[in-house]
């Protein structure tokens, strides 16, 4: 399990949004629906993306966006066309003037102003901020794009073929295409030298601590320690707190504490999960231990947190 499928891991998409958009313009969406994550593929024609701060970004054909919320923003077919839809959390849709709009059906996950039009972009959305992304999103810029042209992926059109269909078990088949498109272009754009990967990303490739890394991400109920650690990646102990301190900018032991409570976190909103199998699955030895931990460092208890998820 490597870096950026490791912190994905957790919170996957789950019902993700998503959409189909077929437009002619003029055309505008205000998207303000605070959602932590969002990806726009272009598949044919632009569109820009206009953050309420920051230059105005433009997308073609084959481009992926990548955008952090919970900030709002607009994509349109050119930053002067004033918006037309106004896009809410839960996705409500009104008019500028706050009126609920009914979009207009084009087929299957599909919406537009125009069946022919010109430009089509595919939307997903991930609706709930998944704890173990948070080390992840505080990584992104609030905007990011991997250009069409940089990389040869099959994925963009695979998830628009994909979308029309409404088979069973296809909710299931996009939100794993929605996840296997985040990851191709994160790993793409980390590999840019202008993304400034974050440490911990860095760290991956080195081959000590990148080993600790993964069999941290892997196991995280066995009992490590820094010595065991050591042992299993081939050095002392003394030169993995060190190497592993300077590349990922923080000991070990303090790495796998704040994973093992991600982790805890994500599995905590689990229909049928008990705190006691989840102290189980991420090296806690008891509920109390886990909850103890959970509080001090979240301010909360697990069942408060559950309790919070679910409502």
């Amino acid at each position: 399990m490597d870096a950026v499928v490791g912190l994905l891991d957790g919170p996957r998409a789950q019902g993700a949004f998503l959409l189909r958009s077929v437009l002619a313009p003029p055309w505008s969406m205000r998207i303000k629906d605070e959602a932590p994550l969002t990806l726009v593929a272009m598949v044919r024609g632009d569109a820009r993306v206009v953050p309420d701060e920051g230059a105005v970004v433009r997308l073609g054909p084959g481009d992926v966006a990548i955008i952090r919320g919970p900030a709002p923003y607009t994509v349109a077919d050119d930053p002067a066309t004033a918006p037309q839809v106004i896009i809410h959390p839960g996705q409500l849709c009104t008019t500028p003037d706050g009126q609920e709009l009914e979009m207009m059906e084009l087929g299957v996950r599909t919406w537009g102003n125009s069946p022919d039009g010109p430009t089509m972009l595919l939307t997903g959305t991930y609706t709930m901020r998944g704890e173990v992304s948070g080390r992840l999103l505080n990584a992104l810029p609030p905007l990011l794009v991997v250009p069409g042209d940089s990389w040869d992926s099959p994925l963009v059109p695979l998830l628009a073929a994909e979308m029309v269909k409404n088979d069973p078990g296809q909710e299931a088949v996009l939100d794993r295409l929605l996840d296997l498109l985040l990851i191709a272009a994160l790993r793409e754009w980390f590999a840019r030298p202008e993304a400034e990967a974050p440490a911990w990303y860095k760290a991956h490739s080195d081959p000590v601590v990148g080993r600790a890394l993964r069999m941290l991400h892997n196991s995280p109920a066995e009992p490590w320690t820094v010595a065991s650690l050591a042992a299993r990646t081939g050095v002392s102990r003394a030169a993995l707190a060190r190497r592993f301190t300077e590349l990922v900018g923080e000991p070990p032991m303090s790495y796998l504490a704040e994973w093992r409570l991600a982790l805890a976190a994500d599995l905590l909103r689990e229909p049928d999960a008990t705190v006691g199998a989840v102290a189980r699955q991420v090296g806690y030895g008891s509920s109390f231990a886990l909850s103890t931990a959970f509080k001090r460092v979240r301010g909360i208890s697990p069942r408060e947190h559950r309790a919070r998820g679910t409502a």
